[in-house]
């Protein structure tokens, strides 16, 4: 079985949407191994986007995603980076399938309501920064 890490981001907590969101995954039959509702403090925020550093919007996306509240959750099945990854649909809510979560919830490609792993090294990362030891 396959592992992913999720993120749904301040503004996804704030909107109320997390039953919602985590609701597309489990339809898809992929399993939540653990979650959280934590915030995350700078240095996990900057250890996850460390790919991105030195970019002009390194700061915003570090700003953005310690703002307040997230949900960390480890995702376990099938095919489950490239499941999450269309479930969650394009970063730009004007280009994402409107059956995605961000098509159907998200307003600006900055503020996208969830974050996905991308491939299986940086689900290994991710999971490692945000759920250690499992």
């Amino acid at each position: 079985m396959e592992r992913t890490l999720v993120l749904i981001k301040p503004d996804g907590v704030k909107r109320k949407l997390v039953g919602e969101i985590i609701s597309y995954y489990e339809r898809k039959n992929l399993k939540i191994v653990d979650f959280k509702l934590i915030k995350a403090d700078r240095e996990t925020a900057e250890s996850h986007y460390i790919e991105h550093k030195g970019r002009e919007y390194y700061q915003s996306l570090i700003d953005y995603i310690t703002e307040g509240e997230i949900v960390t959750i480890l995702l376990e099945g099938e095919n489950a980076i490239g499941i999450v990854r269309k479930i969650n649909g394009a970063t730009d809510p004007l280009q994402a399938d409107s059956g995605s979560i961000r098509g159907k919830y998200a307003y600006s490609k900055q503020r996208n309501l969830v974050h996905a792993s991308d491939s299986k090294e940086n689900a290994k990362r991710e999971i490692d920064i945000w759920f250690p030891g499992i």
